[in-house]
């Protein structure tokens, strides 16, 4: 381990993500609906095994929230 290379996480310590950033109001839910939300998750998750599994602790943050994803998710 003396000789490892030290690798930062891409999903930064301040990123906070929680329900609270949930859609509310039915106007916020209606425009959800016509962001690709879950198809990027996929995408994401598709990278992280395939290719870049560094990215695999940010996929997990963001895919707690693919029931109901708000703006800031």
């Amino acid at each position: 381990m003396e000789k490892a290379k030290i690798v930062s996480t891409p999903l930064a310590t301040y990123f906070k993500l929680s329900v609270a950033l949930s859609p509310k109001s039915e106007h916020e839910k209606k425009y959800m609906e016509n962001v690709p939300y879950s198809r990027v998750v996929g995408s994401l998750m598709y990278l992280m095994v395939c290719t870049r599994p560094d990215i695999a602790q940010a996929v997990s943050v963001v895919s707690r929230y693919l029931a109901c994803p708000g703006r800031g998710h």
